[in-house]
């Protein structure tokens, strides 16, 4: 790839509480390889004669945004689930019927839809927390890795990066019940048999590497985390589980093992600063201690939580006790990470009922850099020479941020003020389009396909 030059009127420069104005930035072979604020509001470092080949990006640019948490195919319930009664698992039962009707190809079609909506969101990598592994009765396809192969090749359509967190899910209850119905498709046996058929993946392509994952102390039997764990660990990849999302979770595991499911990670090897634990609502003043002092990560969605009234975190806790904190659209509500990044702020507001627990900084830290890290992807998430091309440039003249200083806009901008991404140094959208998926009329065509309507 050759040498490209951007003009960014503010960019949001590692360690900088706020944005710089006028940066120039140089990226060759999709990496940066130089970051040059203007000196003395006129001249350029790298000299004058640089701008004239640099394509101007008017708003603000942030490193490219990561969401660390996603279930693709719950983008297909958007709007079918918020208007009735129920709690989590009476929406459960009815993502399950949509996980249900998905196969190969259509999982395809879904995931690249999705995928693009993430793009035009200003996402340049995301956590697949993927457990849709076999036939809807839990036969396994000709290629074993069939579904997960249809999210990568989903992803490099879109133009985004992508871990593939391989799930390990082989029971439905704390206590051992087997998986019934939709759920077989989950399932690979034993913890065994799921290394077996995850060390088969082969991403085949710079935009995707696989991870693994736990689906939960509901779902993996307590003799067998280690097993995930240590393939994890011996692989070098990162590792994610649902942590104390509901608190009948922390009941059924006290029950059965007489303890709470961050201690029972604990004990099987599980923590660690590899490891990302998703939610983490419910947890203890125990539970945050060994999460901090073990430095695992905790990936934040909050509009799911709210979505599905799973509760509020305490989140400046969490980062106190050392816990980094990442952002994910898990259930895709919506797809918006300046949504995700402020709600950790504003909910932990209506949590205390004090303002100010997290700085601007703070937010894009967790959107970004944070975000990559949790993926594996430590080369990515920041403004910085060596650093991936990823570019994510938000108006400041739109109807929610006009009249808006570029530092709030992790309080005032959306998704649709997302103007122009690179990823890896390939402009995937420009002034607010998406340059080869139609997305809004591929999110109605793949929804319509698996929900018959």
């Amino acid at each position: 790839m050759p040498l490209t030059r951007w003009l960014a009127e503010y960019a949001w420069l590692p360690d900088h509480a706020e944005p710089t104005p006028e940066v120039l930035i140089e990226v060759e072979d999709g990496r940066i390889t130089a970051v040059a604020p203007l000196v003395g509001g006129g001249t350029p470092t790298a000299g004058v004669e640089v701008l004239r080949d640099a394509t101007r990006l008017p708003g603000l640019t942030v490193p490219g945004l990561a969401n660390a948490h996603s279930h693709a195919f719950h983008r297909a319930l958007r709007g079918r689930t918020q208007g009735g009664r129920g709690d989590f698992w009476s929406w459960r039962d009815v993502m399950y019927d949509v996980a249900a009707r998905l196969d190969p190809d259509s999982y395809l079609a879904l995931a690249r839809a999705a995928y693009a909506e993430m793009a035009l969101a200003g996402i340049t990598c995301v956590g697949e927390f993927h457990y849709l592994h076999h036939g809807p009765d839990g036969t396994p396809y000709a290629d074993p890795n069939a579904m997960g192969a249809a999210l990568i090749e989903a992803a490099a359509h879109a133009g985004i990066r992508l871990t593939l967190l391989d799930t390990c899910y082989l029971t439905a209850t704390v206590d051992g019940a087997p998986l019934v119905g939709a759920q077989r498709r989950f399932g690979d046996g034993d913890a065994l048999r799921w290394a077996e058929r995850v060390s088969g993946i082969a991403p085949g392509n710079d935009h995707a590497r696989v991870g693994a994952a736990i689906h939960s102390v509901r779902a993996v039997p307590a003799e067998q985390l280690a097993t995930v764990a240590g393939w994890a660990d011996r692989n070098g990849v990162p590792l994610h589980v649902h942590l104390s999302e509901q608190p009948a979770e922390n009941d059924a595991c006290r029950a059965v093992h007489g303890c709470t499911p961050t201690r029972l990670l604990a004990d099987h090897g599980v923590l660690g600063p590899h490891t990302t634990a998703v939610h983490a609502t419910h947890p203890t003043s125990a539970d945050l201690a060994l999460l901090g002092e073990s430095r695992t990560g905790i990936c934040l969605c909050p509009t799911t939580e709210r979505d599905l009234a799973d509760g509020i975190g305490p989140a400046r806790r969490m980062a106190e006790a050392g816990s980094p904190l990442s952002l994910g659209s898990d259930s895709h509500a919506v797809i918006d990470l300046f949504e995700e990044a402020r709600a950790v702020e504003l909910d932990e507001r209506l949590r205390t009922r004090r303002r100010g627990h997290f700085t601007p900084a703070d937010l894009c830290t967790a959107a970004t850099v944070a975000g990559h890290a949790a993926l594996g992807w430590g080369d990515a998430g920041r403004l910085a020479v060596g650093d991936r091309a990823d570019l994510v440039t938000v108006r400041l003249d739109s109807a929610r941020t006009a009249g808006v200083p570029p530092v709030g806009a992790f309080h005032a901008a959306t998704a649709a003020d997302v103007r122009h991404v690179v990823v890896d140094g390939r402009t995937v959208v420009a002034d607010g389009r998406h340059l080869t998926v139609d997305v809004p009329t591929e999110l109605r065509d793949a929804i319509e396909a698996v929900t018959n309507r």
